[in-house]
């Protein structure tokens, strides 16, 4: 029988990530003194690159719930699209959000907000384990990935991708336009993703009666090509489709879907959602893999 492995969390301030964390946001405030349309243009193309191709189709629904399959070759470039996110390898993102997924609002929960709204947000990176695990952890939670040799490079090596983007638009567009595509960028999906840890445990609805405190957040959702409907993903983790209803915008699931009618995406999971009512209960819906 195997033992669950709950990581033993850090106190110290994580000096490394703060620093980068500072310098990161001086970046954006510089680019605002920058204006520029060209800039704006860019890190809206980028941002989608790492926040909806990388960070949701590729680290949390691929990657982390295996919502679906693709192509190796495809899974290594959605996952190469995350790193430029800068959230952290692949690996340690993973467990890190499949501990989440086991301790939700719980004791062993990395981000939760009843430890404070702070603390859920940005704290947890600041101070707390903060993606940090060592090879026990990772062993348990992410066994596949780290079984998986490219993987582990691109983990080991996860800020790689980013530095090569910006030399590129340094090149192309001059400092500018690194303030606006990475600086920018960077803060601002960031602040995105943090908000799926804070925000969407604390306010929005619920549709579902879950364990934890997650709920359906549509303005988080909007910020993060659909990561807002949180209480619909806690109670199916493994759908590829977090918007059930018509209006629960889902950018991440339109490019799964995109992906699925190339004949790239197999094995998609979805919530059967005929006829679901506004205040379904979960016993109603149920998973099934997409033909």
């Amino acid at each position: 029988m195997q033992t669950t492995v709950v990581p033993t969390r850090k106190t110290g301030i994580n000096w490394v990530t703060s620093i980068t964390l500072v310098i990161f946001h001086i970046g954006a405030l510089a680019a605002l003194y920058y204006w520029s349309w060209r800039g704006l243009a860019l890190a809206l193309f980028l941002n989608w690159v790492s926040g909806s191709l990388g960070i949701g189709m590729g680290y949390h629904r691929l990657l982390t719930h295996r919502g679906y399959k693709v192509p190796k070759p495809l899974e290594y470039f959605l996952t190469l699209c995350g790193t430029t996110a800068l959230e952290g390898g692949p690996i340690n993102w993973v467990a890190t959000h499949r501990i989440h997924h086991a301790h939700s609002d719980r004791d062993g929960d990395p981000h939760t907000p009843r430890e404070g709204s702070w603390w859920a947000h940005i704290g947890w990176l600041l101070r707390g384990t903060a993606l940090q695990y060592d090879s026990k952890v990772l062993a348990r939670y992410a066994p596949e990935l780290v079984q998986d040799p490219v993987h582990v490079l691109i983990n080991r090596f996860y800020f790689v991708p980013l530095i090569a983007c910006g030399l590129v638009v340094l090149a192309l567009g001059g400092f500018q336009m690194v303030l606006w595509g990475v600086f920018l960028r960077v803060t601002v999906g960031l602040h995105a993703t943090w908000l799926v840890n804070s925000a969407t445990h604390m306010w929005g609805k619920r549709r579902f009666h879950t364990r934890d405190d997650s709920r359906n957040n549509w303005w988080v959702a909007l910020l993060t090509f659909g990561e807002g409907w949180h209480n619909n993903h806690h109670a199916h983790p493994a759908a590829a489709r977090h918007g059930l209803a018509w209006y629960e915008i889902d950018v991440n699931w339109v490019g799964i879907r995109v992906l699925q009618m190339l004949g790239l995406a197999t094995s998609v999971k979805l919530v059967s959602v005929h006829s679901l009512p506004e205040a379904a209960s979960e016993e109603r819906i149920r998973l099934f893999p997409a033909a």
